[in-house]
Formats: structure tokens, C-alpha cells, sequence
């Protein structure tokens, strides 16, 4: 069936079925929303003997639930000890000593509540909670609240650092916390007395979950040897150590809680709470030293804090191809300063990279269409016997120097550039907010007028009728003729970037397309001409040979 198909129709049924693969399986098995539930901190159990062999049911009871902060605290207000302010963030520390809080006040990053996004629940465990492993001192921990040298930060280009203490009957604990505009914060935790405690890295952001589709969300360790570990939400199981480890991260789409800046010694730790999602803490030491960030995974941002955390810019699979493909898209944002311009020249220079194996699967898909009639005469007259129908196809390819795999390569060239693009614009944050033109106000969502997905769909199936066929089945062609309408369907609710690059990517297609087919006809033409011209001069020689031959019979006479 395949060799019959050419090489633009086997990349849309890839694509297709792709696509049909990982909406259907996001249909049937959504993501299960994880229950936030409330203990009190006395439920807490810890004791030295039962978190050195600790069942993950019993560490369940411990990481996945959080203090609720009107109950222990009276309200919400009450609990909050430091405000960080600046022009793109509010972020605010409770009297446990965690970022409890992290508001930004971009408009780009609005959730479709028209909502500031706020990028830690008000439940569920937060950045930088401290646990020890003593349980009566880790009780005691849980009622004592922090107090602050500095109740208000305003950060305007320079940092600023605040001191929190915790003064326990047996220790007291210090933090240091230095914040700056960046989003980023350097940590200094200090105990008066060696005591063995956690840190914990705090659970995802969760901004507009219902917007993402087909994305990862979970945890992320990377380690110095450059490896990146991702355990998705749903698929954390038992205890994983980790050492080497240079960040780790607990992300979202756009956004992701990080820590980062470890001594190569120190052991992260990756439990699972009661719904198999991930949680990551770290085995801290009397003064532990490290820096952190909660905000977008915008790529500048992340570089110019330090380079290696732009890896916690994930995609998947596709991470190898995706990333190149990202800084090139960054490129040309740089030249247009337009991310709908530039996604558009990307796809250019995709089309031109691709285009001498495209042409040459074009050129053989044409000559195979050109010989079809003859094709069929022989399995016709071969059908009872199918080893000489082989045979006889093959000869006829072989004499027309026709390859029916010819469009394969650039079909298997295609399908990775296509999910690698696919990883880019969906998880690209720059993509937020960012106009192209007129009706298109924000790439990262989708066309709410269905312009782009319309368009698409019908340059698809212009594309079709210009694109040569070998149907033998009808039903195969059915299927066909109705792939604009399924793609034209699955992708109205698809991001404007990703719609727009497909669009784009169909019109270069097309004046591909129109340019083998003249030049194919063109090619025909001459073939025709010359074949003509050459019987035509057979025929003069034949005229004359004859006339001579006349001519010489009547001087024998």
C-alpha cells in the first residue's frame, strides 16, 4: 500500500495517525487531578529508625500534604512574614519559611480567567519546607513560626536579602534568602547544632491546566554527566537517590519551580505521594548552600542566570533536535522581532534543507505515476502468478529509473522536524502573549476566529489535487480526500504557532509541488517533442530511401 502513496500522502498519514494516537490516548486516559488534602502536623510521623528503612506509604504520609495555613495560622495574611516585590513579580514567605507565594504581573502571562498567574497552589508542599528526621523536633518545627529581620523587599536592579529565624527549645534555624529581579534566589540554611533534616524542592505550578494538551508535566534531575531524568506526574515509583546532580526541577508547560547549585555530594531524593506523582527533596547539612528560581522557562532568562539551567527547557523525546531548533527560531526572532515572522522563515529554511530529497521523492513519485497505466496492464496480466508480477513491476521501475521507496526518506526526514517543531511552539513560554498579526494576538493559544486552522485545512486540500496519485483501492482514497477535514479538526483548538507553521509549511509544499509538476510536464514535453521529431525524421529517410530507390529503378530501365 505504501509504495502506492506518495511521499506528501504517507507524511499526512503519519502525521495523522500520530496525532489521532495522542489526542485519542489524552481522551480515553486523562491525567488524574491529584487531591489536595489537609493534615494537621501532628500526623507528621518521623522517627530515625523508620525514615532509614521507611515503606513509601509511610513517606506518603509525610511528603504529600501540606499544613493548612488558616488553621494553624487563623488566615492567609497572618501567615505571610516577607512581600518581594518588583515590576514583574510578587512573591511572598509564611511563617513556615517557604515561598508560599509567587504572583506574575505580566499581562502575557494571564491564565484565560484573565487572572495574574500564580505560580504556587495555596496547598500541597512549597518551596524551600524543612522537615527533620527527628520526630519530636520536627513537631516542635511545625508550631513555631519564623520571624524576619525585614518584613518588605522592593526589588529595582540590585538585590536584597532578608534573614529568617526559627528559635526552638534545642536549635535555632537560619535563613538566608538573597532575591533578585531575575526571578532567581541564593539560599543559606543554617542550624546551630548538627541535626539531620530535608529540604524539599516544592510540587509543580499549576497554571491553566486545562490549556495544555499533550504536554509533561512531572519532575526533571539533571546530572553532570548531562542526563536528564523526567518522572511525569502519574509514574513515580518507590525512592530514587540521586548524586551529581546539577538541578532539579518540578515544571509545568511554561513554568517550573527550580533548585540548583548543589555540592556534587549532596543526595537528592525522588519519592512518590499518593496519587504516583513525584517529589523531590534534597539531605541537607548544617549550613547548606544553594540558589533556586520559581517562574516561566523563558530561555534568556534562564541562561543569564546560569546556562546549564536551560535545560530544564524541556521536549521529550524530540530534546535533540528541538533545542537547536529553538535557538534558531531565537535567531530569527532576533531579525524580525516577530515570533510569527520568524516561525515562518524557520519553516522556509526547513522547506529548503529538505528540499533535494523532497524533489527527488517528488521526481519518482511523478515517473511512477506516469508509468500506472502500464503498471496495472502487468498485474493484470500476471495476477494469478505474483512472483513474475513482482518481477515484471520491478523491471518496469528499473527501465523508467523509477524508486516507488524514493519518497520515504524525506517522509522519515519530515516526521522528527515536524514533533520536533511540534515541542518547540507548544513549549517555547516566549510564544505567550506574542502577536503575529491582525486576529493573531497569542501564538501560545488557540485561533479563536479558526482562521489558521481553516486555511490549513485547505491548502491540504489543494495540495492533495496537485500531488500525484496511484489509488488502486477506494477506499484508500476516500481516506484521503478526507485527511484535510480530520487535520483541519484536531488542529482548531491546536496553539496559532504550531497552526501557522503547519499552514506555512503546506503553501511552501504546494509551490514545490506546482514546480516539479512543470517541470516534470516540461520534461514530458521535450521527451514527447523529441520522440516526435524523431519519427518525423525517421519518416523524411524513409521518403527519401524509398525516392532513391524509385529513382535508381528508372536508370535501369
Amino acid at each position: 500500500m505504501l509504495e502506492k502513496l506518495s511521499a506528501n500522502q504517507r507524511l499526512m498519514l503519519a502525521v495523522a495517525l500520530s496525532v489521532i494516537f495522542f489526542v485519542g490516548y489524552t481522551a480515553i486516559v486523562p491525567p488524574i487531578e491529584p487531591e489536595n488534602k489537609v493534615i494537621d502536623a501532628k500526623s507528621i510521623q518521623n522517627n530515625s529508625s523508620a525514615s532509614q528503612m521507611q515503606s513509601s506509604s509511610n513517606m506518603q504520609d509525610i511528603i504529600t500534604h501540606d499544613i493548612s495555613e488558616k488553621e494553624k495560622y487563623g488566615s492567609d495574611d497572618k501567615s505571610v512574614i516577607v512581600t518581594v516585590t518588583n515590576k514583574d513579580y510578587i512573591l511572598k514567605v509564611d511563617t513556615l519559611g517557604r515561598i508560599s507565594s509567587k504572583e506574575l504581573l505580566q499581562d502575557k502571562f494571564k491564565t484565560k480567567e484573565d487572572q495574574h498567574a500564580q505560580l504556587i497552589s495555596t496547598t500541597g508542599m512549597k518551596p524551600l519546607f524543612l522537615r527533620f528526621l527527628d520526630e519530636a523536633l520536627n513537631s516542635e518545627a511545625m508550631s513555631v513560626a519564623y520571624t524576619a529581620d525585614v518584613r518588605e523587599l522592593t526589588l529595582d536592579g540590585v538585590a536584597k536579602k532578608v534573614i529568617l529565624t526559627q528559635k526552638l527549645s534545642t536549635l535555632t534555624v537560619t535563613k538566608e534568602l538573597t532575591f533578585y529581579d531575575d526571578g532567581h534566589y541564593d539560599a543559606k540554611v543554617s542550624l546551630s547544632q548538627d541535626k539531620r533534616y530535608f529540604i524539599y524542592l516544592g510540587q509543580r505550578p499549576k497554571v491553566n491546566e486545562t490549556e495544555q494538551m499533550m504536554t509533561v508535566t512531572g519532575a526533571m534531575i539533571f546530572t553532570d554527566d548531562e542526563i536528564a531524568t523526567i518522572i511525569e506526574d502519574g509514574d513515580a515509583e518507590g525512592r530514587k537517590t540521586f548524586s551529581g546532580v546539577e538541578l532539579v526541577s518540578a515544571f509545568d508547560q511554561y513554568s517550573a519551580t527550580i533548585m540548583y547549585g548543589f555540592a556534587k555530594d549532596t543526595n537528592i531524593i525522588v519519592e512518590r505521594d499518593r496519587d504516583d506523582n513525584p517529589v523531590v527533596y534534597f539531605d541537607a547539612l548544617q549550613i547548606m548552600a544553594f540558589s533556586g528560581y520559581v517562574g516561566q522557562k523563558e530561555y534568556k532568562v534562564l541562561k543569564n542566570i546560569k546556562p546549564i539551567l536551560t535545560n530544564a527547557i524541556e521536549y521529550g523525546w524530540f530534546t535533540f533536535a528541538s533545542r537547536p531548533l529553538f535557538q534558531l527560531l531565537s535567531w530569527l526572532h532576533g531579525i524580525f522581532g516577530n515570533w510569527g515572522w520568524s516561525i515562518i522563515a524557520l519553516t522556509l529554511m526547513i522547506r529548503a534543507v529538505l528540499y533535494p530529497l523532497t524533489y527527488k521523492g517528488m521526481m519518482s513519485m511523478q515517473k511512477i505515476k506516469a508509468i500506472s497505466p502500464q503498471i496495472k496492464e502487468i498485474q493484470a496480466k500476471y495476477k494469478s502468478d505474483p512472483q513474475r508480477m513482482n518481477k515484471a513491476v520491478m523491471d518496469m521501475y528499473k527501465k523508467h529509473n523509477a524508486n516507488p521507496l524514493g519518497g520515504c526518506l524525506p517522509m522519515l526526514l519530515q516526521i522528527p522536524v515536524f514533533f520536533a517543531i511540534y515541542r518547540v511552539l507548544l513549549n517555547a513560554v516566549e510564544l505567550q502573549g506574542a502577536p503575529w498579526i491582525m486576529w493573531v494576538t497569542d501564538l501560545s493559544r488557540m485561533d479563536e476566529f479558526y482562521v489558521l486552522p481553516i486555511l490549513m485545512g485547505a491548502s491540504m486540500f489543494y495540495q492533495q489535487r496537485l500531488t500525484p496519485t496511484n489509488f488502486t483501492d477506494p477506499i484508500q482514497e476516500k481516506v484521503f480526500k478526507y485527511l484535510p477535514v480530520i487535520f483541519t479538526f484536531f488542529f482548531l483548538t491546536f496553539p496559532s504557532g504550531l497552526v501557522l507553521y503547519w499552514f506555512v509549511n503546506n503553501i511552501f509544499s504546494i509551490m514545490q509541488q506546482f514546480v516539479v509538476n512543470t517541470q516534470f510536464k516540461n520534461a514530458q514535453d521535450a521527451q514527447i517533442a523529441l520522440s516526435k521529431h524523431a519519427i518525423k525524421e525517421e519518416h523524411k529517410e524513409e521518403v527519401k530511401a524509398k525516392q532513391l530507390e524509385k529513382k535508381s529503378g528508372k536508370n535501369d530501365d
